[in-house]
């Protein structure tokens, strides 16, 4: 048996299984595997599309983070139904920005923080530090301590 706990004695009919590298440091280029198996691959388009999405991503997790999504004096329960949501679909989103830059594309890295900075100045720090959905503070979560 293998470290994999697979009998390799008799390894005529079976699959070799194919091997993939991950980086485990930076590195730049167009070439590489962002969250999908494949993608973007080694096209230039696709890679391009890969840097818009997580600019997105990271603007996104912004928004969500510093907007007001329920009106005062709404139901409370309705209204804590929403912020639970709201955090769930943040915290979702920050994973997978997480699994994003864990890819050790440099300008993956370089574009969510790009991302997240542009996310926070147009949704926090914008007209003297006002919040732009409600004041400053006083979005419908606490912010992430770890983003």
């Amino acid at each position: 048996m293998d470290h994999s706990g697979m009998n390799m004695g008799n390894t005529t009919n079976m699959a070799t299984p194919k091997k993939r590298y991950t980086a485990m440091t930076f590195y730049w280029g167009k070439n590489s595997e962002i969250l999908f198996t494949g993608w973007p691959g080694t096209r230039g388009g696709m890679y391009a599309l890969a840097l818009i999405v997580v600019f997105v991503l990271a603007v996104l997790i912004e928004m969500l983070s510093n907007c007001r999504l329920t009106k005062p004096g709404a139901n409370r329960v309705a209204a804590g139904l929403t912020q639970t949501a709201v955090h769930a679909i943040r915290v979702g989103l920050a994973y997978v920005m997480m699994l994003a830059v864990m890819s050790f594309n440099g300008g993956v890295l370089i574009v969510a923080v790009f991302g997240h900075a542009v996310g926070f100045l147009i949704f926090r720090s914008l007209a003297s530090g006002k919040n732009k959905c409600e004041g400053p503070n006083k979005g419908d979560l606490p912010e992430m301590p770890c983003c």
